[in-house]
Formats: C-alpha cells, structure tokens, sequence
C-alpha cells in the first residue's frame, strides 16, 4: 500500500521521502512531473497536525518570497507551491546530491573546493540589493553532489537586508552554527553567515556531528579546534579562527573579502631552505669534472619535503629532458626526506674553453612556492696557447728614456761642437763617456745579482767603448780638451741611465718566462730603437746614416712587437674552429 500523499490533482507523482522533521511538520519527498517525468523536491509543511506555529507558516512563505528572484546555479530554483488540507507545498528543482550532514569522506583540497563554491554562492546573495543574509548554513543545509558541485537549500530563516530582526522573540537558527549576535537577536549582517559557514568547515575538517559542534565553543564563544587539525595549514587556521571570532567586527566583512583571503593549501606544506641560492664552479684544466655538494631542509614538523631536480633549457645546450642533461648532472635527481644532501656534477669537456655559462636548476617541490631556482655559473679552464705576453708599458718606458738620454746626447755634442769649432771631439767624449756609464751600470747591477742585466749593459758599454776607440784610431783624440771632457761627462750619465734601464728590462721580461736570447735581443733592440729616434730628434733628421739606424733599429722592433699579438690571435681562432663541437655559454 502506498504511504505516499497524493498529489497527482496538482501534476505530481511522489516516488520516496527524501527526509523529515515530523516535529516540526515538514517532510520532504522526491516526485515526478506527471508530463514530462522531471525529477523535483517537493517540501510539505503540515501546521495542522504539527506544533507548528504561523510565524513557522511565515518563514516557509519567505523562503518561497526569497527563491522566487534567486538565480543561481548552487541555488536550486524554485518551480511551484500549492495549498494542501494541512498546510503547503513548495517544489524545488532536483539536485542529485547528498547533505554534508551525512558521514562523508573529504580530503583537505575537497573541502577548499566546497569552501570556494559556498563563498561564491553567498558573494552572489550579498551582492544583491538589498544583500540576502541566510541564517541557518550548517552542513545538513548544503548539498555536494559526486562532483563536488554545492547547493545551498534551506532558505526558511532567510532575512533580505540586515538591522533588528524585530519579527518575535524566537531565535531563528541552529545553535552551535549561530554567532552571538544572532543568538541574542541583535543586529545580524553579511559576516553572520560568514560564521556559520566557518563553524560549517570546522566540523568537516575535524570530523565533528553537527549536534556535537558547541563542544568546541567555551563560554567566550571561542572556538578551540587547533588540536583537532594538526595537519592544518597555520594560515588556514588563522583563516578559519578569523571567520569564527566572536565580535562580528574582528571578522570577514561579507564573503569577497573571505574568499580573497583564503590560502592556497589547507594542508601544512614543507618549507625549502637551501644552503645556497648562488653556485660558482671554476675549473682549472681543460676537460675538468667539478662537483659541489648543497644541502636541502624542512624544518616543519609533521610533513615531509619532496622534490625533483630539472635543468631550465637554454638555447645554447642540445635538447634535454627533465631525466637528463648533457653536461649538468645532480644526484639525487629526486628524494623524499627533510634533510638531503644534493651532488651538482658539470662536465667542462663538452663546453668551449676560457668561457663563462650561466644556467639555472629547477628544484621542483611539494611546498610554497613549488619551484625553486639555484643559478649555476661555471667558467671553463683558460686555452691552452702559451704565448710570450710582453710588457708593453714597461718596454714603452724603456724606449722613451733611451730617446731621451740620446736627445741630450746629440743636443750636447752639437752645442759643445758649435762652441769649440769641432763636433767631433765633442762627439768622441760623449761616446767614451757612456760607454763607461754603461759599464758601471753593469758592475752596480752585477753586484745587485742581477746577473743578465750586468751582461746587456756590458754589451752596449763595449760597443760604444769601441766605438770611441775607432774614433781616436782615425786621431780624433788628437785635438782633446774642455770639449771632449764636457762630452764624457754627459755621455757617462746617459750610459749609466740606458744601461741600468736595459738591464732591468732584461730581467723583467725573463721573469716573465721570455727565453733569455729573446729577452735580451728584445731589450737590446728597444734601447737602440729609442736611441737611434732621440739621435735622429737631436740632430733634425739630417743625417743620412742615423735615420739609416733608426730605421734598421725600429722596424725589427715594431715587427717583434705585432707578431706576438697576431700569433696569439691565430693560435686561438685555429682552436676555436677545432671546439665547433663544443658548447657555447
């Protein structure tokens, strides 16, 4: 026998009871249009055989006032109502779901999910004018179907506007989802149901009954609920502690303001320290492995830290996929632990030398944020070319004192040679005396050790020594006097500053690992080069046989010093073109 009313008179044909509050008279039954055979809810209210009272007749008719201008796709519409010879009906739109009243099963991400499309359906009422303020949202109210789409339903303590409540002394709500402000029927407003959607979360994240959910509320109104999630991410705990304050003023003003300040993961997630953020690798020989060991860390308790590593692409490295990197290695390439210890490996032979790369590793993990970045910088060994670097400053320095010393040789020898008539004593002193400058430079320097230097300056003292000797055989020497003493004075001192200065050069470029016979034909070669010019300014290159000097002097010299530099350059573009190969910073 059907126990199901009858309402086919009115289009309806009631297949099983969905749920009921027989003390309240209400009864909610799943039904058939007869025409079309739509599935619809349909809620009877039975004041006449209930204690129901009018004002419980008011709220239905409220309900059926608010869900007539609603539209919204949580909200289930509302299709019709018809008088009974007990009460009313209301027909609702049918959603195949189940109450979060039920025992269910939600993991943290399910009841953000639930938490988003709550908020999104209570922005949509608040954002109405005037807002609609709910008042009864606790889990038997909310409807999750197997996709986790919600529907709020329940619409009877609806208020449309806030202020007074002013309609009776009876508390309209459920105790435990109620914030204070309702329980004692002052002024309710868009963050009074922002309360109870909290306490709502509360009970699903703590897996409390709805009829056991004041136990977690002291006589402040406070609600103590930490140690029942201790998994719980701390800034979901804030969040949920700021939607439950008691003082409507320390909450979330309405939903928007709610939902913008939701964090991303409910569950407490690992925190990635890394020892290092910046790695420098330098090698020293070509082809060189070079490793360095960087440490990882979780200090949050109670998680545990996940990770993969990942090299970034770069258009200068061949393809390469998360697994495998063609110079760049780690080890672990993936863990799972709050302290591990990580191998970076980067194989220089198959990068072009005397380079600098930059590239960046991708540590992928379980925490906020997923991805961290380690920036690699590795310079490559220097090419392997051994070429003579000559101190061009310090054989500059060289050049110009010897132009200078023999300046002043030629200028005295031309103004003593005016002065006595005869250039040529002049001439012969001033040789005889710089050879013996430069051969006192060479004893001072061979008694200092300075053993090479002491050897060029002998050198260039007997050449001039000689060539003072040629002169007297040719019986200059025979008209000496003032003049040729004036001469060896000036000659000693500009021996004894060439010779001490092509010394040093000597030595300077043997401590640069120049052979000894290069070192000294090259010190040689710039002191006569800068002589021979200061020669040549002196006497205004009027003298066939010193330009012949200078220039038999200068042009070896300036081809020793370009040829250096150009081999070099052609050393390094001969192995450049041997690295094509090889990868490119």
């Amino acid at each position: 026998m059907n126990k199901f009313p009858e309402f086919e008179c009115q289009g309806y044909q009631v297949e099983k009871e969905l749920g009921s509050n027989r003390a309240g008279g209400r009864v909610t039954y799943l039904a058939r249009v007869i025409t079309n055979r739509q599935p619809v809810v349909i809620k009877q209210f039975q004041f006449v055989k209930s204690d129901s009272s009018w004002s419980d007749y008011n709220a239905h008719e409220r309900e059926i006032q608010v869900l007539q201008g609603l539209k919204h796709s949580g909200i289930p519409r509302y299709l019709d109502s018809f008088e009974t010879p007990d009460g009313f009906c209301m027909v609702q739109e049918y959603k195949h779901a189940s109450s979060l009243g039920m025992t269910r099963s939600f993991n943290a991400d399910d009841i953000k999910q639930i938490a988003v499309s709550l908020l999104e359906i209570l922005i949509y009422l608040q954002s109405r004018i005037p807002p609609v303020i709910h008042r009864d949202i606790k889990p038997e109210n909310i409807l999750v179907d197997e996709k986790l789409n919600v529907y709020l339903v329940d619409f009877g303590f609806a208020r449309v506007g806030d202020g007074e409540i002013g309609i009776s002394s009876v508390v309209k709500g459920t105790l435990g989802f109620m914030p204070p402000e309702q329980i004692f029927n002052h002024q309710v407003t868009e963050s009074s149901d922002i309360y109870s959607l909290g306490m709502t979360l509360i009970c699903l994240l703590t897996a409390t009954k709805s009829n056991e959910i004041g136990q977690l509320v002291d006589i402040n109104y406070r609600v103590s609920f930490k140690h029942l999630v201790t998994k719980l991410n701390f800034q979901w705990i804030k969040w949920l502690e700021k939607m439950v304050e008691p003082r409507y003023t320390d909450r979330y003003s309405n939903a928007f303001a709610a939902l913008e300040a939701m964090p991303v993961h409910p569950i407490r997630v690992p925190e990635v320290k890394l020892s290092q953020i910046n790695l420098e690798l330098k090698a020293t020989k070509l082809g060189e492995k070079l490793t360095q060991v960087i440490t990882i860390n979780n200090a949050v308790p109670e998680t545990m830290l996940a990770g993969r590593w990942e090299v970034a692409a770069h258009l200068s490295d061949p393809p390469h996929n998360p697994n495998y990197h063609n110079w760049i290695s780690v080890q672990p390439v993936e863990f799972e632990s709050n302290q591990t210890e990580c191998k970076i490996s980067v194989d220089t032979s198959k990068l072009m030398a005397g380079k600098n790369f930059m590239r960046q590793l991708l540590l992928h993990t379980n925490s906020l944020p997923e991805t961290y970045y380690l920036n690699l910088q590795v310079q490559t060994a220097p090419i392997p070319i051994k070429t003579k670097k000559l101190p061009v400053s310090f054989l500059s320095i060289q050049f110009l004192l010897s132009l200078m010393m023999s300046w002043i040789i030629s200028w005295s020898v031309v103004i003593s040679g005016t002065l006595a008539g005869d250039s040529a004593i002049a001439g012969l002193g001033t040789a005889a005396g710089a050879a013996v400058g430069m051969q006192a430079a060479a004893w001072a320097m061979s008694a200092a050790g300075i053993n090479m230097g002491a050897t060029v300056a002998a050198i260039a003292g007997a050449a001039l020594g000689i060539t003072a000797l040629a002169m007297a055989w040719a019986g200059t020497l025979a008209v000496a006097g003032k003049v040729a003493i004036v001469g060896a004075a000036v000659g000693i001192v500009s021996g004894l500053i060439i010779g001490m200065v092509t010394g040093i050069a000597v030595e300077n470029l043997i401590r640069r690992r120049l052979s000894k016979e290069f070192a000294l034909w090259l010190a040689l070669l710039t002191t006569a080069g800068g002589s021979s010019f200061g020669l040549c300014l002196g006497t205004g290159f009027l003298n066939p046989l010193i330009m012949g000097v200078m220039a038999l002097t200068n042009l070896p010299l300036a081809a020793t010093l370009i040829y250096l530099p150009l081999r070099k350059a052609r050393l390094i573009g001969d192995y450049r073109q041997a690295e094509q190969h090889l990868i490119k910073p």
